[in-house]
């Protein structure tokens, strides 16, 4: 139980950490920059997902209990697209009030971490030790560039940098309950545990397909993000295989 309290602590904090350079940088950072970043953390969390969570969960329970996680967890996410509406943090600034833009951005980042959470959680109660780590590992990867495009947001919408990087930093403590919550059920009924790894996976291919692969095409810089998400794909991959 403490390994995953402090993997899901140290992955909801990245939030606040990736929001972290809005306090001293001067200039925004260019869209190539911010399209590479989140290709990378695509990459990353697509290794994750097919190398680590998936092959988990079929060796736990077989075909059907993978296939009906994977099926909830993309479920489960677009119910929560569908009750608070994405919206596109850099490409999309007209059409909605700044008082209920805000609210939906910070409401709509905090429910999609919720089943991020739980992934961690999960992960930590599956007998492999190091799938909770290297799960951790890319949810907190993920979660640094989305407090920072977060943080970015409200500063262009005149919010102070202290309260933009407090507001971002707040939007990834609900990770560390749903964690303690995925990890407490599965591991007191031990027949969750494919279906809760099987949900993570899917909840992580929903965001990497819906979210970060769109976001990162959204300037023309296809060609790079591309490259960005191949790199974070075979870095991920590394790492599984030393650990």
């Amino acid at each position: 139980m403490n390994e995953a309290l402090l993997g899901s602590v140290l992955a909801a904090m990245s939030t606040g950490i990736g929001a972290l350079p809005i306090l001293f940088l001067r200039n925004t950072l260019t869209h190539r920059f911010r399209d590479t970043l989140l290709a990378f953390t695509a990459g990353i969390m697509m290794a994750a997902a097919t190398m680590s969570l998936i092959p988990e969960s079929l060796s736990y329970g077989g075909f059907i209990p993978f296939g009906i996680g994977i099926l909830l967890g993309v479920f489960t996410l677009t119910l929560l697209e569908k009750s608070i509406p994405h919206i596109d943090l850099e490409h999309n600034r007209r059409g909605i009030a700044f008082d209920q833009k805000a609210m939906l951005i910070i409401a709509a980042i905090t429910l999609h971490n919720i089943p991020e959470g739980l992934s961690v959680g999960v992960s930590y109660a599956s007998d492999a030790e190091e799938t909770g780590n290297l799960i951790a590992f890319a949810i907190g990867l993920q979660n640094a560039p989305e407090g920072f495009l977060v943080a970015l947001f409200l500063i262009n919408q005149k919010i102070s940098r202290w309260k933009a990087f407090v507001v971002a930093t707040l939007t990834g403590i609900v990770e560390i309950p749903m964690a303690m919550l995925g990890f407490y059920l599965t591991s007191f009924i031990s027949s969750l545990v494919p279906y809760g790894l099987a949900f993570a996976a899917g909840a992580m291919l929903y965001i990497i397909y819906k979210e970060l692969i769109p976001e990162s095409h959204g300037d023309g810089h296809e060609t790079s993000s591309t490259y960005s998400f191949i790199f974070g794909l075979l870095f991920m991959i590394l790492l599984i295989q030393i650990f």
